[in-house]
C-alpha cells in the first residue's frame, strides 16, 4: 500500500501515526507522508493544511517523547546487550553521551531535519541521560518548525508536485541519501576528536 493511498484513505490519522512512529525510532517514511499529505491538500483541498500541520507537530512531539522515555528507562541496557549487532560499543556510547551533554538541544532541534537523526535522536537523547526539560523544548520547537515548513511548502507546491508525482519518490530518496552522506562524512571526520574528549570526560564505564 502506497503512502498516497494511506493519506487518501486515512487522512490525518495516517500523518499522525507515520510521523509519530518515525519519531519514536521506527524507520517508516513519516516525512514523506507529511509531504504527500500537504501536496494532496494543495491539489484537492480535501484536507486542511492547518490540521495537517497540527497533527504532524503532535506526532513528532509525542513520538519523540516516547522514544526518549524508552531510551531513558532501558536504552543503555539495550545498547549494551544488542549494540554489537550494529557496531555500537562502549566507546561510541561515550561519544553519544558527550555529544548530548555538550550539544544536546542543538542535536535534537536540527536532528528533526536530518533523516537518520530524526529517527534516532530522541532514543539516543534518553539513553545519554539528557535532561527531559531541555529535550522537550528543543524537540517541540524543532518538530513544530519542521512540520510548518514542510506542510506549507508542499501545500503551496501542490499542483506542481502533482504533475511530477512520478519523480517525487526519487527526489525524496535522493535528498535523503545526500543528507545521510553529509552527516556520515561529518561524523567520520569528527569521531576521533570526539572519542578523545569523551574518554577524558568519562574515564570509567558508563552506568
Amino acid at each position: 500500500m502506497s503512502i498516497g493511498h494511506l493519506i487518501q484513505t486515512y487522512g490525518y490519522t495516517a500523518v499522525f501515526l507515520l510521523v509519530g512512529a518515525e519519531s519514536l525510532g521506527i524507520p517508516v517514511p513519516g516525512e514523506t507522508a507529511l509531504i504527500v499529505a500537504g501536496t494532496y491538500a494543495g491539489h484537492t483541498h480535501r484536507l486542511s493544511p492547518w490540521i495537517i500541520f497540527l497533527v504532524a507537530s503532535a506526532g513528532a512531539i509525542v513520538g519523540d517523547n516516547i522514544g526518549f522515555w524508552i531510551g531513558d528507562k532501558g536504552g543503555y541496557r539495550l545498547a549494551r546487550r544488542y549494540g554489537h549487532r550494529v557496531r555500537l560499543d562502549e566507546h561510541k556510547l561515550k561519544i553519544a553521551r558527550y555529544v548530548f551533554d555538550t550539544h544536546g538541544p542543538k542535536v535534537v532541534f536540527f536532528g528533526r531535519f536530518v533523516s537518520i537523526l530524526r529517527t534516532y535522536a530522541a532514543f539516543l537523547a534518553g539513553t545519554s541521560r539528557m535532561r527531559w526539560r531541555k529535550f522537550l523544548v528543543a524537540n517541540a520547537s524543532g518538530g513544530i518548525l519542521w512540520a510548518g515548513i514542510y506542510t506549507l511548502a508542499s501545500y503551496l507546491a501542490g499542483n506542481a508536485l502533482q504533475r511530477v508525482s512520478g519523480t517525487i519518490d526519487l527526489v525524496i530518496v535522493g535528498v535523503a541519501v545526500l543528507a545521510v552522506a553529509v552527516v556520515l562524512l561529518f561524523v567520520r571526520r569528527q569521531i576521533g576528536k570526539l572519542g578523545l574528549r569523551a574518554e577524558a570526560a568519562y574515564p570509567e564505564p558508563l552506568q
